[in-house]
């Protein structure tokens, strides 16, 4: 799905989306115990790709680490600078990022690629192994399905992975899977986390 669409839609509901889901509060306590065990291990800068908001980053700043976030939504990246101005923010696309190769120790990708078609993952992936030094940890947020099936988001159309694609994904980009987690409590839809570490160009 192209930027431009995705941009279109969480700007009419960037305000609504901050109030529900803006707050790490509001994150389910075993994903801020994932992350912040995540973000312990990683050795260097971190990016928050797909920021939001800024509740992640800022969550992250909080754990002691060197972290920044970028996002597609103007909004988004307006109301993280307001609300955490100690945090660098900036609006970008992760399908070109303006970040030099191998500059980043961590890469946090939590629930921002839900709304790419399967074709494009690929792309993406492959930028945020660029942009990540030899070693470097990337942490993957996503809905566990049947690969490529689309559904309705709240926002707009988002797409269930398999463990087992995602990992062939990474794998195909130069990453090397270190761990997998799942959760299904209902109604939530299945939850999927998939830790990489990158390996040498």
């Amino acid at each position: 799905m192209s930027d431009e669409l995705v941009c279109h839609a969480y700007r009419a509901r960037a305000a609504e989306y901050t109030n529900l889901l803006g707050s790490i509060e509001d994150m389910h306590e075993m994903d801020r115990q994932r992350i912040a065990q995540w973000a312990a291990s990683v050795p260097g800068a971190v990016l928050d790709a797909g920021c939001g908001p800024g509740h992640w980053t800022h969550f992250l700043h909080q754990q002691g680490i060197d972290v920044s976030g970028i996002d597609l939504i103007p909004e988004f990246i307006n109301t993280a600078r307001s609300r955490f101005p100690e945090v660098p923010f900036w609006v970008g696309s992760l399908r070109s990022l303006d970040i030099a190769h191998g500059s980043l120790g961590g890469v946090l990708a939590w629930y921002s690629l839900i709304h790419l078609d399967p074709a494009e993952l690929p792309e993406v992936m492959a930028e945020l192994h660029r942009v990540l030094a030899p070693g470097g940890h990337l942490l993957i947020g996503f809905f566990e399905g049947e690969s490529g099936l689309p559904f309705d988001h709240a926002v707009i159309r988002a797409y269930f992975w398999s463990i087992e694609q995602v990992s062939q994904l990474l794998q195909d980009a130069g990453f090397a899977v270190l761990e997998v987690e799942t959760r299904h409590d209902p109604p939530n839809r299945p939850h999927a986390a998939i830790v990489a570490i990158a390996g040498t160009r």
